[in-house]
């Protein structure tokens, strides 16, 4: 195969070498260098009560030898439905180091998709608080085919002993009932042993340390094979990346739930690959978010959209200092131009937007901090990774620069495949690249411009739409908070182009008063024919707007009228 352009190399950062060399290495790794490292050193705070490097350290290897116990090896996986809290940097860990595989799990997953997502993994151990919300569910799918074994993890005793002594009080009701035995096992019995387990060996090229299952937006959720060599690839290269992390000396504030892949490699692996205290957050709550970051005064901030958004919004905003947040990685939805400007200029931090899947562990490119970072784009291939532009009708045709395809990605973060479907992992990975779904192009410098998901174009009367440049034009009305276009059904043009909108707080808008704003900035073409305001809009769990809800709304709605039309 011919060599790939790396038109993006001329105007690389500064101090930033796109051929550093990245160790192969297995995940355990990240951590115990760390803990050697900076063992006294705090490496989490959850919800005031501190953990340092060396007692997450001594709890990892406990929890090796406890998984290690109950038949974990290399081939078998373990599912963790856990917020984030220590149990699940202690429980991941040590599934890691007992040669295990790590299978993420939603904890709002409904019932049926667990049921499939246990059965397509084959999970006969997951690990999950002792909430109603959580163990109730699990334990009606615990029949042994193949689950069989929930490892128990009691919220109030990782609590401050104060909050601990009001939770036992004051949210009893929450709390499962849980039969000791029965294949209950108590977290607390799971690391009650010396914890001199050998760390199993691992081949981190071929083993998955993580099965990390996508959103299922097309169809039936499928699991990407994740290797240990792909996420600690895609660590050293966020590494770096940022060659300004100082470590030993962040603290990275952790909103965004680690079951998500963004998550779990830059608020949690990277975080922890520099020595950095990680402020965990269980759930997203606005006015708690606000006050820990004056309290606890992150250094970094991992988010998406949404969060920034909404904590431009906030009101009473002068009661607290936002100020320590040096940098924010945005990820797992596109970045407004404004919502960006306005976090900016808040807090005095820089806001990068970076680009990734599931597939690639998940980081791709990413704007850098310090250097050219240009707006609408989601930045640069990141060290180590080749972005290429497929004709969409010929995939094996690489297009030159500026023009629109389908965007490839290769790196040694890509991953293997996904779980039991070949045919699926052959659609996707194909002479070396993993094919994203995405269309996109690369600028003069190599900057990638992402223009949308395939399956979100609308194609109205043969014209290709594209609802993110209509979205970001909508965010510049100075009365808009959050703003959704996608395509529906229309007798005449095929598709037709709809706008969900959310006014801002105190604010009202009028179609009309919208649309005469816009027909300046869009085509014709581009421009809504309908529009419908709400209060909200649907979004995901780590709060990316969710365009599936709004699409399954209007199908929904089409079909009831197609009834009552036959009916009639």
């Amino acid at each position: 195969m011919e060599e790939p352009a790396r038109p993006w190399l001329k105007a690389y950062p500064s101090g930033v070498d796109w051929g550093a060399e990245i160790a192969v290495r297995p995940v355990s790794s990240l951590l115990s260098a760390s803990v050697e490292r900076f063992g006294d050193r705090p490496c989490l705070d959850f919800l005031g009560k501190i953990y340092s490097y060396a007692e997450v350290g001594d709890l990892v290897r406990r929890a090796a030898q406890g998984f290690a116990a109950l038949g974990v090896r290399p081939g078998v996986r373990v599912g963790l439905m856990l917020p984030n809290s220590p149990y699940y940097v202690i429980a991941y860990f040590g599934v890691l180091r007992a040669g295990g595989t790590v299978v993420n799990i939603n904890p709002l997953y409904s019932e049926p998709e667990l049921r499939h997502i246990i059965s397509d993994a084959d999970l006969g151990i997951v690990v999950t608080l002792d909430l109603k919300l959580t163990f109730d569910v699990l334990e009606r799918l615990r029949d042994g085919k193949p689950l069989t074994t929930l490892i128990v993890c009691p919220m109030a005793d990782i609590l401050p002993f104060a909050k601990s002594v009001l939770y036992r009080a004051l949210k009893r009701g929450d709390s499962a009932t849980v039969v000791p035995g029965d294949n209950h096992v108590r977290f607390a019995d799971l690391v009650a042993n010396d914890g001199t387990y050998a760390e199993h060996p691992v081949d981190p090229i071929r083993d998955i340390a993580v099965l990390q299952y996508t959103g299922g937006t097309t169809g039936v959720p499928k699991g990407a094979m994740l290797s240990h060599a792909n996420l600690t690839a895609n660590v050293q290269q966020c590494i770096a990346w940022f060659p300004d992390y100082q470590p030993g000396q962040e603290r990275s504030l952790a909103v965004l739930p680690f079951f998500h892949v963004f998550a779990m490699t830059v608020a949690m692996n990277l975080a922890l690959a520099v020595g950095a205290e990680i402020i965990l957050m269980p759930r997203f709550e606005l006015k708690q978010l606000l006050s820990t970051i004056h309290r606890r005064r992150p250094t970094t901030f991992p988010g998406v959209p949404t969060l920034f958004n909404a904590i431009n919004k906030a009101p009473h905003l002068k009661r607290y200092d936002l100020t320590s947040i040096r940098s924010c990685i945005s990820g797992g939805a596109p970045l407004p131009v404004e919502v960006k400007a306005e976090f900016e200029a808040l807090t005095g931090c820089i806001v990068v937007e970076g680009y990734g899947l599931s597939e690639s562990s998940p980081v791709a490119a990413c704007n850098p901090l310090k250097g050219v970072n240009k707006a609408g784009s989601v930045g640069m291939p990141i060290p180590g990774t080749v972005i290429e532009i497929l004709a969409i009708e010929d995939p094996t045709r690489v297009l030159p620069q500026g023009e629109r395809g389908e965007i490839a990605v290769r790196g040694p973060q890509v991953m293997l495949g996904y779980w039991g479907q070949p045919e699926a992992t052959a659609g996707v990975l194909r002479d070396g690249r993993l094919r994203t779904g995405d269309v996109g192009y690369l600028d003069a410098d190599g900057y990638l411009f992402l223009v949308d998901r395939i399956k979100d174009v609308i194609i109205a009367g043969g014209y290709k739409i594209y609802p993110r440049n209509i979205e970001e034009v909508i965010y510049q009305h100075p009365k808009v908070a959050e703003a959704i276009v996608i395509g529906v059904a229309d007798a005449y043009r095929g598709q037709t182009v709809k706008a969900f909108v959310v006014p801002r707080e105190g604010e009202t808008i009028t179609e009309g008063e919208l649309i005469a704003f816009l027909k300046p900035k869009l085509s014709p073409i581009e421009l809504p024919k309908l529009v419908e305001f709400r209060r909200s809009l649907p979004k995901t769990l780590i709060g990316k707007p969710s365009k599936k809800a709004l699409q399954d709304e209007e199908n929904s709605r089409l079909a009831a009228q197609k009834t009552a039309s036959a009916g009639n």
